[in-house]
């Protein structure tokens, strides 16, 4: 696994940090440039769940997307950006959340992008729950979380609860309160690597080679 994500992962970024983790990375989709991500990152992916990183060239325009350090993605999360997406640092996103910075179409023109699009940027220590939906132009503010099933259409501020479509503010966080935030996972990495191996070896423990040779010939409904 290590080296298909070697080999076939992280020359599609522009720019990777040391320590990429990625689950499942057959099932993970890089495509377009201007793609940058920092250490420490963890990009999880599953089979039949595709998690994608994507940016397109649109009227001579590059999208780019930008994510800082020690940030998780989950299964089945898009990122998707025509202009340019920001992701800071420790920010987590669940299962399926969608983060898009143009609506792809114009309203009354369904052949052209035209201008909308415009910028998102997610601060740090963000958290967005499952199947959340990040729309254009977008601020959300850092040590922020996103309820599940949200659509953000305007700016949340930091330090906050959001939920609901469109999202709202349901709850002030206390800035003077300590946020532990992913970074700590890292402070030790020979045990993080450890730790990762042993859980590695765990999901894989029933994939032998007679176990693919039966599901390959003889398939039953837990394949």
């Amino acid at each position: 696994m290590r080296a298909y994500v070697n080999w076939f992962i992280v020359p599609a970024f522009d720019e990777v940090g040391g320590g990429l983790s990625v689950s499942s990375p057959r099932n993970l989709e890089i495509f377009g440039g201007g793609i940058r991500i920092g250490k420490h990152a963890h990009i999880h992916a599953a089979q039949g769940n595709l998690t994608r990183l994507c940016t397109w060239v649109t009227e001579g325009r590059e999208g780019r997307i930008t994510i800082g350090d020690h940030v998780l993605i989950s299964p089945g999360t898009h990122i998707v950006a025509s202009e340019s997406i920001s992701i800071g640092s420790n920010t987590m996103f669940a299962s399926g959340c969608y983060v898009s910075d143009s609506d792809w179409h114009d309203t009354y023109d369904r052949t052209r992008e035209l201008d909308k699009h415009r910028p998102i940027i997610i601060g740090e220590n963000v958290w967005l729950g499952v199947r959340v939906i990040v729309g254009k132009g977008v601020t959300i503010g850092d040590n922020s979380i996103i309820g599940a099933g949200s659509v953000v259409t305007k700016d949340i501020p930091a330090n906050c609860i959001a939920a609901g479509n469109p999202a709202r503010v349901v709850r002030e966080l206390d800035p003077a309160r300590d946020f532990i935030k992913r970074e700590v996972l890292f402070s030790d990495p020979d045990l993080m690597e450890k730790n990762m191996d042993q859980l590695t070896r765990y999901l894989l423990r029933n994939n032998t080679l007679w176990g693919w040779l039966r599901s390959v010939l003889f398939p039953t409904t837990k394949d």
